[in-house]
């Protein structure tokens, strides 16, 4: 059968602080700079999930698109307008950087999908100038 790539973009809101309880205050500032504000700071996050597979023939589908959203909405349930830091597990021993934030969103979706196989990538657009993109191990 014929493989597809499928992809889906979603959007969410949150704030952090990069800060690494393993360096010194001055080398946070130094290795962070701005982003590294006590009160944190935010984006408006572009999340795209790619999906690479073989097309069902009884279907006609890499994977259900309806299907896709409610799982990739549960994923969003657990970092849209939250302080990733603070809110989210995760971030709680590991520095909220979009690189980390795109392993994050990559394994969480994986648990939670009904056929994690086909998950190629997840990326995650910072700004239009930063996007990271994690293909898992």
């Amino acid at each position: 059968m014929p493989t597809v790539t499928m992809e889906r973009v979603e959007m969410f809101s949150a704030a952090h602080r990069l800060n690494s309880e393993n360096l010194s205050v001055a080398e946070n500032k130094e290795t962070f700079g701005k982003c590294n504000n006590d009160n944190g700071h935010g984006h408006n996050y572009v999340w795209k999930v790619k999906l690479r597979g073989e097309v069902d023939p009884v279907s006609g589908m890499v994977y259900d698109l309806a299907k896709l959203k409610k799982e990739m909405n549960l994923v969003l349930d657990t970092v849209d307008h939250r302080n990733l830091d603070k809110d989210v597990e995760f971030f709680k021993t590991t520095v909220s950087t979009s690189e980390n934030v795109a392993i994050y969103m990559y394994q969480k979706l994986k648990s939670v999908m009904s056929n994690p196989s086909v998950l190629y990538k997840c990326t995650i657009e910072e700004t239009p100038k930063n996007v990271f993109t994690y293909k898992g191990n």
